[in-house]
């Protein structure tokens, strides 16, 4: 009762479209059923379910493998499901395979995870109904320029990467990005990632003066470069991007390290009735639950909007911004998210948090 109660509540108080709510959606979800990312699919499946018992909308779970050669079969399955939209896709490939017919169809998808750039030019270039609940890397460094514009600015700042293509890539746009603005770091470097201790990278941060570092590394690389300033007694103050949200390892990450990342969605204001009410039926609001929970809540929000108004669901999925368990969401005609979500967060206690306004450190 609890549950019934609790969402019926989030979504008739969300929706602002007609008073009665429509009849609900049928919505394919593509998530991975085995493999290394079949508890990431669960999560999706179950928090597309949870949402879709609610208004009576149906969810046909389809199988993601990530592997190019199932991609035709992934995309017969999807055509037959007669599904109205598809949410999931934890992977790029399965994505290509399906985008070019689920246009076709008019069938548009929602994506969790893939943040593929190309992929959204292409969309975009041929007019496939393609739209993602994930923020593009785009954002990821926007974020962090504006952190270090309006934090960081009068600090020795350095630049870090440790040579992957994304730690590269971000750092480049935030050093651009930052040049723009007339700021120069004291301090660039690419490191080698993946070393039991990282010393001498400290050493060299202290001679240049450096004070504040962007790191574009992993959690494990940030977590050795922390613990060995502190072991040097060198005062860094280190942030990292998304890269940072993963679990230890091997070395603890200290208190302190910033990451521009997601914030917990269960921690969130909006998204405590539902997390309460999924948390009483006995799923655990983590990982892709809530973002998929949220998927489904779009979709059946846009489906109302598209009747209200004669327009097709594609075009509905461009009319919000909706309200969801995970906040406003609107997109851009560009079919990204409107609203940047990255936020500045802060290890503490085993958990980011929000960082404060304004940190002792600095």
């Amino acid at each position: 009762m609890f549950r019934l109660l609790a969402a019926t509540l989030f979504i008739a108080g969300s929706l602002q479209a007609s008073p009665l709510l429509a009849a609900g959606a049928k919505i394919a979800v593509v998530a991975p059923a085995e493999g290394p990312f079949a508890l990431l699919g669960q999560q999706i499946v179950e928090g597309a379910r949870f949402q879709a018992e609610e208004r009576g909308s149906q969810i046909i779970a389809i199988p993601e493998t990530c592997e190019e050669k199932d991609g035709e079969a992934l995309t017969k399955a999807l055509l037959a499901s007669g599904a109205e939209a598809v949410i999931g896709f934890l992977c790029t490939e399965s994505l290509e395979a399906a985008l070019p017919a689920l246009a076709q169809a008019q069938i548009p998808a929602l994506t969790l995870s893939v943040r593929s750039d190309i992929l959204m030019e292409d969309a975009l270039k041929k007019k496939w109904p393609f739209f993602r609940l994930v923020p593009s890397a785009r954002m990821e460094a926007e974020t962090v320029t504006d952190i270090i514009l309006s934090r960081w600015k009068a600090e020795p700042l350095a630049l870090i990467e440790d040579g992957t293509i994304h730690g590269r890539e971000l750092v480049e746009t935030v050093r651009a990005r930052l040049a723009e603005s007339g700021l120069t770091p004291v301090f660039t470097d690419t490191y080698r990632p993946s070393q039991e201790q990282q010393v001498s990278l400290v050493r060299r941060l202290a001679k240049s003066g450096a004070t504040h570092v962007f790191t574009g590394g992993d959690r494990a690389d940030t977590a050795i470069i922390a613990r060995d300033a502190a072991s040097e007694g060198i005062a860094l103050t280190l942030m990292g991007g998304e890269a940072l949200d993963a679990a230890d390892q091997p070395v603890a990450l200290a208190d302190g390290v910033l990451a521009v990342s997601l914030p917990d969605y269960a921690a969130l204001p909006e998204a405590k009735a539902v997390a309460d009410a999924m948390t009483a039926a006995k799923l655990v609001p983590e990982g892709y639950v809530l973002p998929a929970f949220s998927a489904v809540s779009l979709v059946e929000q846009a489906k109302d909007k598209a009747g209200a108004d004669n327009i097709s669901l594609a075009e509905a999925f461009l009319k919000g911004p909706y309200q969801t368990a995970i906040g406003s969401v609107g997109f851009g005609q560009n079919h990204e998210l409107a609203a940047n979500p990255y936020r500045l967060l802060q290890w503490r206690n085993d958990r980011f948090v929000p960082a404060p306004a304004m940190l002792e450190a600095e």
